[in-house]
This record gives structure tokens, C-alpha cells and sequence, in this order.
């Protein structure tokens, strides 16, 4: 079943970032279908989290997509060269958003192998934020795609992820958030190959 806007449109993005453990994540680019089941995440809230694009309340155009309802993509490139897919979350205005970090590849395969330069089937197809966005062919000109239409979508199969098969860490990369770097709002599951090395 595809997640409806009121599934993003909910107040406590941290708890949905770990809720979106287990949902499965879909690209039709071009007419091929990718995806996979989502297996690491991370949350960013728009309040007290310095980590945030938005943190500062800040309207510019690179965040103009956070203030909108829950339910669209954000999308935007580090280092000049890998997008990294975020849903934006929570009500307008609010401007919280979940990264995905990793996915669990199960549909259009061989796709996502040539995407990503990759002969043969690999762990790190796509076990990293920047890796399982060129796996799905998700760019930045993806930037406010409506995550209930038919380019880019979540589903949930009702498979539920037991609590104690969840890992809470502090998130990736952001030491310039000072203090909100060690809030523990990166979301693992224990028993994935798939989720990314980084520690």
C-alpha cells in the first residue's frame, strides 16, 4: 500500500524516522522500476537541532521545499556530486525532514547495477545516502516530487521491525552541530548487511 500525505504529515519526525524502517521506497525513471526496503535513517527536526537546514528558520531557495507539507522529496548534492534523498516531513511550515541512508535492494536489480558502474551484485550497491540514489536514478532535479505519485513513492508491506532489532546512533557527518551531533537519531537495522559502513 503506497503511504498516504498523512503518514509524512505527522509531528514527531524522529519517531518516523525510525517507523520508516521496514517501509519500502520505489523510482519508476524512465520506466524502470527500482527499490528496495529501507534499512537506515536518520532524523532532522527544524527545533533545536542545529544539523538541520532549517534549524535557523532560514527561507532560501535551497530549503524552500522543508517549509512545505510533509510529503515530498528533498534532494540536494554534497561534495558536487552525490544527492542525497530526504522526505520532508511534519506539517507546512514546520520543516523537519528524514534522510534515507540505505536500502535493502529488491526490485530492478540489474538497473541499479548499471547505474552504479557495478558488474556484478555488491553490498554497497546500496548501503550509503549517495550510492542508493544513484542505484534509483534519484537526482536533484527530483527536488519537490510528490511522494504519492508514480516517479518516487513509499509503500508500506506491513512487515514490522521488532524494537529490539533497531539500532539508535548519533547520525553521520554533522560534527559542526556541536551538542545535537550526539542526539541519537540515526536508525539501523540490527540484522542488515545493507545499512552503510560509516560509524
Amino acid at each position: 500500500m503506497k503511504l498516504p500525505l498523512t503518514y509524512y504529515q505527522q509531528p514527531d519526525v524522529v519517531a518516523l524516522a525510525r517507523d520508516l524502517l521496514g517501509k519500502y521506497v520505489y523510482s519508476r525513471i524512465d520506466g524502470v522500476l527500482t527499490g528496495g526496503r529501507i534499512v537506515e535513517t536518520e532524523a532532522y527536526a527544524h527545533i533545536d537541532d542545529q544539523a538541520c537546514h532549517s534549524h535557523l528558520g532560514r527561507f532560501t531557495k535551497r530549503t524552500r521545499v522543508m517549509y512545505e507539507a510533509g510529503g515530498v522529496a528533498y534532494v540536494y548534492l554534497i561534495y558536487g556530486r552525490y544527492a542525497l534523498f530526504n522526505i520532508i516531513t511534519n506539517v507546512a511550515g514546520k520543516a523537519d525532514a528524514v534522510l534515507i541512508r540505505a536500502i535493502e535492494p529488491t526490485e530492478g536489480l540489474p538497473e541499479m547495477q548499471l547505474r552504479r558502474g557495478l558488474a556484478q551484485p555488491a553490498r554497497n550497491l546500496t548501503a550509503g545516502p549517495g550510492l542508493l540514489t544513484q542505484a534509483l536514478g534519484i537526482g536533484t532535479q527530483h527536488y519537490g516530487t510528490d511522494l504519492t505519485g508514480d516517479l518516487i513513492w513509499l509503500e508500506d508491506h506491513h512487515e514490522p521491525v521488532a524494537p529490539d532489532n533497531v539500532l539508535a546512533s548519533p547520525r553521520v557527518g554533522i560534527d559542526y552541530a556541536g551538542a545535537d551531533a550526539a542526539l541519537p537519531w540515526r536508525f539501523r537495522l540490527k540484522d542488515s548487511k545493507w545499512t552503510s559502513p560509516a560509524r
